[in-house]
């Protein structure tokens, strides 16, 4: 069976020069997360996240029928490292949800006339309505982190970007939107690992990009655009919500509960969302080394 990209991920765990993320995923059992740093040495037990997911999806039901009785309109941001999670995290969040009132958008590259407007405009169509929830799979920060490490924007492009999206989430929160933003961070190691498998299997390999294996090379240059990306876009009326997401489990969890908290929905039941774990979640500020290796 032919590898995509011509076994170029595979290349990159057997360079002599990654022997250290080779070393960590070699060593790592089974049930064991490749991340030293992480705060839990092995994956949560299944039996017990499936018995926490069933109450968060019941709640999450809950909390879409009180969006659409009220007319809320809810706008969740979600953004990460390649492979940390996003899209599994997402469809856990909305599987159960109508998706009439609960929409997924995932833009593509701009068109040539997208790529002439302003760069907020091709987002703001997608916004909810009245008793909409709209999540972002990946969004306007495309510009902070890939755009830039990719060289696919100039550095004043990027410079005008930062003074815009302030203001832009401002109008956004004034005008009565709960907009939340997540960055789901990964280890080095935990990467490489989620990256083989899809090499090697051929229903997930349609989700590996020239990106991805590009981005391999350059996860310095990511740590520094992350870093700065965070620290110039937390606010108090649109803060970060950083997700360790090296154990998926965990992560999806957490971050159905932190959505679940941040709505005054009907009926809520403290109990069946549990409780919040600060080793998961946490502001850019949580974790000052949380952009490095491995």
């Amino acid at each position: 069976m032919s590898l995509p990209f011509d076994g170029a991920i595979s290349a990159f765990y057997n360079d002599p020069a990654n022997a250290h993320l080779k070393e960590i995923l070699e060593d790592a059992g089974k049930h064991d997360v490749p991340n030293p740093r992480f705060p839990y040495p092995e994956a949560w037990d299944k039996d017990d996240y499936e018995d926490a997911m069933d109450d968060l999806q019941i709640e999450l039901v809950k909390m879409q029928a009180w969006v659409k009785a009220t007319g809320a309109r809810v706008v969740l941001v979600f953004e990460g490292r390649d492979a940390a999670g996003k899209g599994g995290t997402i469809k856990r969040l909305r599987e159960n949800l109508n998706p009439r009132g609960a929409r997924v958008i995932a833009l593509p590259k701009p068109t040539e006339v997208e790529a002439s407007q302003w760069y907020f405009q091709r987002y703001i169509s997608h916004l909810p309505a009245a008793g909409e929830i709209t999540i972002f799979d990946r969004s306007w920060y495309n510009r902070g982190v890939v755009e830039h490490v990719f060289d696919f924007c100039t550095p004043e492009q990027r410079e005008h970007w930062f003074s815009q999206v302030g203001p832009f989430e401002r109008m956004l929160v004034d005008e009565g939107i709960v907009l939340k933003k997540f960055w789901l961070n990964i280890g080095q190691a935990t990467q490489l690992e989620r990256f083989l498998e899809r090499e090697k299997d051929p229903l997930k390999q349609w989700k590996l990009s020239w990106i991805d294996v590009e981005g391999l090379k350059k996860w310095a240059a990511y740590n520094s655009a992350i870093a700065e990306t965070l620290d110039r876009t937390d606010s108090p009326q649109a803060p970060w919500t950083v997700v360790r997401g090296d154990d998926k489990r965990r992560a999806r969890a957490s971050v159905l509960r932190e959505v679940l908290n941040a709505l005054p929905y009907d009926n809520k039941s403290d109990k069946a969302i549990g409780k919040r774990d600060d080793k998961i979640l946490g502001t850019p500020d949580t974790w000052p080394d949380l952009w490095g290796t491995p």
